[in-house]
């Protein structure tokens, strides 16, 4: 498979795929990096899309950065990555993953995206770091005087950013969507994917089982099943829903709703 590595921006990035009018945007999640893009890579090239993954800030090869993995840092470069996307291809679509999921959400609600396929996406920042903070016993008392709070399970609690999570929750998605969730992923409840899903349209599918991070062979099985049939349907649309529920039941343990 054809790569191009460039900088958008100083931003390190990959194009991967032969020359085409088409390209997924691959946004990777917290500890990713771009080169993670390549089995995604490899499905959506074949159906003639081209993919273009970053190294977010302090990601990849941007490691040395420091307190920079954050909205106010990382929105302003997404921006900035679409105009350059926008400026490349005529059609344009979105995979992203866990946080970069809510990352892309800020930064690209009012785009013309053909879709996107979020996997395990963080929907609710305030609802998680709230969460986070009950793991941690911090109050928003004690966070507000503190101001930062790094905990044991190494994730900093931030006033500023639960400030900046209650003053931006989503409230606009329009662009078509397909989400893949573990049954068992601990930072979005599922009560939360499933009023994200049912506000905005998107299609659900729960692993059974399944946990936030997909990284045991089953479950990248079924992360590669999933986005080989999200594809067929948004570029062939000639399997209909309840095929597509066979055709899972007999790939692995993974159910729509």
């Amino acid at each position: 498979m054809e790569t191009e590595k460039i900088k958008i921006h100083g931003i390190p990035s990959i194009i991967w795929g032969s020359a085409s009018s088409k390209v997924y945007l691959y946004i990777h999640g917290q500890g990713g990096y771009k080169e993670e893009a390549e089995t995604f890579a490899k499905i959506a090239c074949h159906n003639s899309w081209q993919v273009l993954s970053i190294d977010l800030p302090a990601h990849g090869e941007r490691t040395v950065e420091k307190n920079c993995f954050d909205p106010w840092h990382t929105v302003p470069e997404l921006i900035s990555v679409m105009e350059y996307a926008k400026s490349r291809w005529s059609q344009i679509a979105l995979f992203a993953n866990s946080i970069g999921a809510w990352f892309s959400m800020l930064s690209f609600a009012n785009e013309k995206i053909e879709k996107s396929l979020f996997v395990s996406p963080v929907l609710d920042m305030k609802q998680l770091i709230l969460k986070m903070m009950h793991w941690a016993n911090v109050s928003e008392e004690q966070l507000e005087r503190e101001l930062i709070i790094p905990t044991s399970f190494e994730q900093t609690l931030s006033w500023k950013y639960l400030l900046y999570a209650k003053k931006h929750p989503i409230t606009k998605w329009e662009i078509p969507t397909k989400v893949l969730y573990g049954e068992h992923d601990k930072l979005t409840d599922y009560n939360v994917v499933e009023k994200f899903t049912q506000n905005f349209g998107c299609n659900l599918t729960v692993m059974e089982n399944g946990e936030h991070w997909f990284h045991t062979q089953e479950q990248l099985n079924v992360l590669n099943d999933w986005v080989k049939s999200s594809l067929d349907i948004q570029e062939i649309g000639t399997k209909s829903q309840q095929d597509l529920k066979l055709q899972q039941k007999k790939k692995a343990k993974y159910r729509e709703r």
